[in-house]
């Protein structure tokens, strides 16, 4: 039996796991083995973040070559070849525009990243009064402080009243009253984008804003997809008053909406963008903030020659193996043809969702590209969250991993899952929503 008593969890009720521990000892594919030798049909991608699956050889063999060749490349005033060119490939697949890339380590990190970045660019034009950060109820932009001052997660902030002062937030596009069970963006919806001018811009004054950070699609609080013409919408208001917009691709990323980015999905074009998770299949941690070369040039404009022009950075900015990771998997990507594969499988994907529209106590399915939430009817007599949690458990139990988010069950496989695999992790979910009535 495997020691547990030092080991404090992540995002996990600890004692409830180590009372029944779920331990996973190896991956290949579209599975994982538990410690009871037991197949497990990975629904979400690990964590949203192994889109090409498991234990991908070219991923494997790249990080055991670069290990062996250059373990470690400080990344402060030094380089080493593998990490410019990891840049070049990934803003070579990038959203056209986004040319530019300042590599982290989580997209905590690149959502921090990414709201200094528009901070010091609005100072280094002269226009140092945008200090206001805009972003949205519901949001999640990972867990260092300046994400969660600009996520919109009760249970993420209520521990830490100390946070970022100027920072407002956008309600989210939620309306299950007049878009359950829609298929892929929602009809109604989009005048909520409105808010950002008619209160937002109204209250804080235009020229103190310096940028609104959103997720295209809502992924951690339950899959809240954006209303039709919503992101546009808030293009077109930022456009008007010089706010940045930033998207957080952490999740939409790498073609888990049928398209490589939800930027070109929804063909709107950001400032910044983040992603991580894809970004190296999930194999060693790497994330990356990519912008307009305006807003690159800026910072150099600014600065003499020899100044570090924007003093940000992390010891493993760009890390030897995890360049090595994100080149493979780029290039696997490509050579698979993976987002067009999530694409020519949406469809099936989708219905497979729906299908659950008639279960015991579904009160909405939000399905979009390879994603989809379940929101259950909370039980009456129990906790929030309680339904949710049996749920994941008796899907455990039948061999397939999903992932719970309150009362809300969210899918998102690897994009290598074939339309058998798609109905058996949507019967699955079926009968442990029939088991937990």
């Amino acid at each position: 039996m495997t020691a547990m008593d030092a080991l404090w969890m992540p995002f996990t009720a600890n004692r409830q796991f180590k009372a029944n521990p779920r331990m996973l000892v190896s991956a290949d594919g579209m599975h994982y083995t538990d410690a009871d030798g037991r197949q497990v049909l990975d629904g979400c991608a690990g964590l949203w973040c192994v889109n090409a699956g498991h234990n991908r050889r070219p991923i494997v063999e790249a990080i055991q070559r670069q290990a062996a060749i250059l373990d470690y490349a400080p990344p402060f005033q030094m380089g080493h070849p593998v990490e410019f060119e990891a840049a070049e490939a990934l803003a070579a697949m990038a959203p056209k525009g986004l040319s530019k890339v300042f590599f982290c380590n989580s997209g905590s990190e690149a959502a921090d990243t990414a709201l200094k970045i528009a901070l010091a660019y609005h100072r280094a034009r002269g226009d140092a009064a945008r200090i206001k950060l805009i972003g949205r109820e519901r949001g999640y932009h990972g867990v260092n402080f300046g994400g969660v001052a600009v996520g919109g997660m009760a249970g993420n902030r209520k521990h830490f009243p100390a946070s970022l002062p100027c920072v407002d937030h956008l309600r989210h596009p939620l309306d299950i009253a007049r878009n359950a069970f829609s298929r892929g963006e929602p009809e109604f919806g989009v005048e909520l984008a409105d808010e950002l001018e008619q209160r937002i811009v109204t209250l804080h004054d235009p020229s103190t804003i310096a940028a609104v950070i959103v997720e295209p699609m809502q992924g951690s609080t339950g899959v809240i997809l954006p209303p039709k013409g919503y992101l546009k919408r808030l293009r077109e208001i930022c456009d008007r008053h010089g706010i940045l917009l930033i998207f957080d691709e952490v999740i939409t990323g790498f073609g888990r909406l049928g398209a490589d980015w939800a930027a070109n999905r929804f063909d709107v074009l950001p400032d910044i963008l983040t992603c991580a998770k894809g970004l190296t299949n999930g194999c060693v941690p790497m994330g990356a903030v990519l912008v307009k070369p305006a807003i690159h040039d800026a910072f150099m404009a600014a600065a003499p020659e020899y100044a570090i022009e924007f003093p940000h950075g992390y010891t493993y900015s760009g890390h030897p193996l995890a360049a090595a990771a994100a080149l493979a998997t780029l290039k696997l990507y490509e050579d698979e043809q993976l987002f067009a594969r999530a694409a020519s499988l949406q469809d099936v994907f989708m219905d497979a969702a729906l299908s659950l529209q008639s279960a015991s106590g579904v009160k909405d399915v939000r399905t979009l590209g390879l994603v989809a939430g379940i929101e259950l009817t909370p039980w009456a007599d129990k906790p929030a969250g309680a339904r949710g949690y049996a749920v994941f458990q008796a899907c455990w139990e039948r061999g397939v991993m999903v992932r719970f988010t309150g009362d809300t069950i969210a899918v998102s496989p690897p994009l290598i899952i074939e339309p058998a695999q798609i109905a058996q992790l949507f019967a699955v979910v079926a009968e442990a929503v029939e088991a937990n009535r």
